[in-house]
Parts: C-alpha cells; sequence; structure tokens
C-alpha cells in the first residue's frame, strides 16, 4: 500500500471514529446520558470528570487533523 492511500485509509477511520465519539460524547455530557443511546459511553468518570468517550474524541481529532495535512501536503508535492 502506497503512503497516500494509507493516509486516505486513516483520515477516512479517523473521521469515522470522530463522528462516532462524537455522538457518545454529546449523548454523555449534554443530552440525558448515554442511557438511550445506541451504544453506551461509560458513565465512570476519570481525570478532570470527563467520561472516557470525550478522550475518544480528542484523540481521533488529533488523528483526523494529522491525516489532513499530510495528504495536503502530498497534494501540494504532486505536480
Amino acid at each position: 500500500m502506497n503512503p497516500e492511500k494509507a493516509l486516505k485509509a486513516i483520515f477516512i477511520l479517523s473521521l469515522a471514529g470522530l463522528l462516532f465519539s462524537g455522538y457518545l460524547s454529546y449523548m454523555e455530557l449534554f443530552a440525558v446520558g448515554c442511557k438511550n443511546a445506541l451504544v453506551q459511553c461509560g458513565s465512570t468518570f476519570s481525570l478532570f470528570q470527563l467520561p472516557a468517550c470525550v478522550y475518544g474524541f480528542f484523540m481521533y481529532l488529533i488523528i483526523f487533523f494529522v491525516s489532513l495535512l499530510g495528504l495536503r501536503k502530498k497534494n501540494k508535492k504532486t505536480p
């Protein structure tokens, strides 16, 4: 697999993870909780009193932007 295809795959998977963890984070923090959600986020609070899905959201966000920067850099080099 060439690097550009790998970056595209990482970008798509990070986008899917970002949407899923964003949904869970919204349900846990701003809605009635994950009791009515399709998937449970977990109600145990840890560092800074946030559920685990919030940390997953920020990790996927970092991966999303790094892969986006890699794709943009790849496109600029190709004439």
